[in-house]
């Protein structure tokens, strides 16, 4: 894990999340919404409007415990907490990150809905059946041991509760072009082929409610519907352009696929 410590560390993140705010015309003083945050803290593919779709797919409801996994800055995590009044959990292997998502919890005075925690997904500190969703994007990439990844979400997962995800799976080919959003070199990169996520969700125990490969429509987007904003991922990540247009043309190429899905167990 020494590789992936680096890879999301963020020195100072703090600082440079406020001067950031400062330079979008933003008060840190006043509360923000979680909409003038979105383009610096969803870490995703497809930005917020990617969240909103995985929202409407999990059919998620205000009365539900959330747990986001990789939560990263936790942009999602206060999109549920802001718009629908859901309690959240987010867990994260950064310290940086737990850092920058305390922070923007505190300034969209939603820190009395969402809690962060510093761990793995591996070893989730939660009881058994504790959660009614579970939600990932653009993570299990950087997990290796998946059948144990499930095994544990299943594990936190109440009865009837939905596993929402979104993430890259191995396409056609081996993915080449380094560094990536989520992995400086091969050695943090554990993406696997469609079908056989899917086997391993059904061994696992879920059952599938919808499961997509939404490549075609990502990369018919443009980003033209992004205005310039001081506010960008690139505020925390390092070599940003690099790294999207590495995995822009790694997915053009047929050499990885995004995939989303939510998987219920019964």
């Amino acid at each position: 894990m020494a590789g992936l410590d680096t890879h999301y560390s963020a020195r100072d993140i703090e600082t440079r999340i406020l001067a950031a705010i400062r330079a979008a015309g933003l008060d840190p003083a006043q509360c923000l919404s979680p909409e003038d945050l979105a383009p610096l803290d969803h870490f995703h593919t497809g930005g917020m409007r990617a969240s909103r779709e995985l929202q409407a797919l999990a059919r998620i409801r205000a009365e539900d415990r959330v747990l986001d996994i990789g939560a990263g800055l936790a942009g999602p995590a206060r999109m549920l907490a802001a718009e629908l009044g859901c309690r959240v959990d987010c867990i994260d292997l950064s310290a940086d990150f737990c850092v920058g998502a305390a922070l923007l919890n505190r300034l969209t005075g939603l820190d009395d809905l969402i809690r962060v925690h510093r761990g793995s997904a591996l070893d989730l500190p939660f009881p058994d059946h504790a959660f009614d969703v579970v939600w990932m994007q653009n993570v299990g990439m950087n997990i290796e041991d998946k059948r144990g990844l499930y095994a544990e979400l299943r594990r936190v997962l109440q009865p009837g509760g939905r596993f929402a995800f979104q993430e890259m799976a191995a396409g056609a080919a081996a993915t080449s072009r380094f560094p990536l959003p989520w992995a400086t070199d091969p050695a943090d990169s554990f993406l696997v082929s469609v079908d056989a996520m899917r086997a391993m969700l059904a061994d696992g125990g879920f059952v599938a409610e919808c499961f997509d490969d939404t490549s075609d429509a990502h990369l018919g987007r443009t980003g033209a519907d992004a205005a310039p904003n001081a506010l960008t991922l690139g505020v925390f990540v390092d070599n940003l352009a690099q790294k999207a247009a590495n995995a822009r043309r790694s997915l053009q190429e047929g050499e990885i696929r995004l995939v989303r899905g939510v998987f219920r167990v019964p």
